[in-house]
């Protein structure tokens, strides 16, 4: 509790810093209204109905995704999309020439502060959706003027623990998303809610048999993110994302964990160092892996850049692709 209450304060007062040259930015984007996105005011679609392969749901019908915020209003997302390009933050996409592939889809989903600027051949310039972590508050400030001043028409959604998003004036995070969308009124932020968050906590369980507080370990951005675009798109191809055994190879490539920072850390170290920590804060990168294959096996998911597709169905009793249901 310490430690998330100390990453909190450390969040709390980034936007102080920030204030003059948010008013800044106030200032520069009034003058480049956009006309909203059509992803923007399409329906949703709720992770407790059908699989994608049945009938589409009706576009025009009113229907909302339970469980995400907005920062002012309280209101939950509207947003639907038939097809979902999820770009991942890995070195696995350098090199691949897929900005255009990636752009074709309807709607674009990015992760915390992962740039397209100087980057778009390889991941596309669109974003309509981007899920960040609280921790990367920080870092989406220091690139506002790409990821905040650019992108009126772009959907954020922050996760972070009920510490940090509690609305009763002591969650830090939250009061500086307030700050920023006061600050920048025509930003879409969303935050998810303290029972969505509780069910994400419950499906890992459900799909993994793993509790993820008493094994000490953090969802990343990329669980979020899976898990929200199941519940927003009819097809969700995902690119830069390794399988779950990639790494246990003694002949995989290294790449970059993150493809804007080719000098950062290597990706599949990354992941293995994390996999078997026992102590302190961790993810479980190769467990979310294994976890998204086997939903692959009955939604619509593609992977990408590698391409491949999950091995055959292994039997799992603590896997029920049941997937999380809606919640305030």
């Amino acid at each position: 509790m310490k430690m998330k209450i100390r990453v909190c304060q450390g969040v709390g007062g980034i936007v102080v810093v920030t204030m003059v040259t948010s008013l800044m930015i106030v200032y520069n984007s009034s003058s480049a209204d956009r006309s909203s996105s059509s992803s923007s005011s399409l329906s949703s679609r709720r992770l407790d109905a059908p699989v994608p392969h049945t009938k589409r749901p009706d576009r025009n019908a009113t229907s909302v995704l339970e469980g995400y915020a907005g920062v002012m209003d309280h209101k939950p997302l509207k947003m639907h999309c038939r097809t979902c390009a999820l770009v991942t933050s890995s070195g696995q996409l350098t090199g691949s020439m897929r900005g255009e592939e990636i752009d074709r889809s309807e709607c674009v989903i990015r992760m915390n502060d992962a740039p397209s600027t100087e980057y778009q051949e390889d991941v596309g310039q669109r974003t309509n959706l981007r899920v960040v972590a609280h921790s990367s508050l920080q870092r989406v400030l220091r690139s506002r003027q790409e990821l905040l001043n650019g992108s009126q028409e772009t959907v954020f959604i922050f996760w972070g623990p009920s510490s940090c998003m509690r609305r009763d004036g002591r969650g830090h995070v939250f009061n500086n998303l307030r700050l920023v969308n006061q600050l920048l009124p025509k930003l879409k932020v969303y935050i998810i809610t303290r029972i969505k968050m509780l069910k994400f906590d419950e499906l890992f369980k459900k799909e993994t048999g793993v509790d993820r507080k008493r094994s000490n370990s953090w969802l990343s951005t990329g669980w979020f993110t899976m898990a929200i675009a199941l519940e927003l798109c009819d097809r969700i191809n995902v690119y830069g994302m390794v399988p779950p055994d990639f790494c246990r190879s003694s002949s995989y490539p290294t790449v970059p964990y993150h493809y804007y920072e080719p000098l950062g850390p290597d990706e599949c170290s990354m992941y293995l160092s994390h996999e078997r920590s026992r102590r302190g804060s961790h993810h479980r990168f190769i467990t979310e892996k294994r976890v998204f294959s086997n939903w692959a096996r009955t939604f619509n998911i593609h992977f990408y850049q590698p391409d491949w597709k999950p091995a055959a169905v292994i039997s799992n009793e603590n896997s029920s692709h049941s997937i999380i249901p809606a919640g305030s």
